[in-house]
């Protein structure tokens, strides 16, 4: 449980560091903070939910970001599967992505749809270590 708690509040950290990014002004040094922390913040949201799904015996070592999200969603840790896997796959678009045009789609995604998703994962995973303390 040690690891995932130790993850669960790194995640929680990142997800608010974003938090605070999206307040600031949209210029183009503000965009690129953004989806920097986003990436960050999907890189550890995905790998808190593996973290879990092991702790609670669903899963083992292995697993891909994508079948992570598959199982967290069975397993209702998360919701929106499908929104869920266009963020992961705006992710990846960003490693390699060199067109200022889709990085602001993904900027507008993230706004309007990834950070409450991602916030929505933080809320659940605290309910759950809540209802297991006890």
């Amino acid at each position: 449980m040690k690891r995932f708690d130790e993850r669960k509040e790194d995640f929680s950290k990142a997800l608010a560091r974003l938090k605070e990014a999206l307040k600031e002004p949209e210029t183009d040094l503000a965009v690129d903070g953004v989806l920097h922390r986003f990436e960050f913040t999907f890189e550890l949201a995905w790998k808190t939910m593996k973290d879990y799904l092991e702790y609670i015996g669903i899963m083992d070592k292995t697993g891909s970001p994508r079948e992570v999200i598959k199982s967290a969603f069975e397993y209702g840790i998360i919701e929106n599967g499908k929104e869920w896997i266009n963020m992961m796959l705006a992710r990846n678009q960003l490693s390699h992505l060199y067109d200022e045009e889709t990085s602001r789609e993904i900027y507008f995604d993230i706004k309007e749809i990834y950070v409450r998703l991602l916030a929505n994962l933080k809320d659940k995973l605290e309910e759950n270590k809540e209802q297991s303390d006890k």
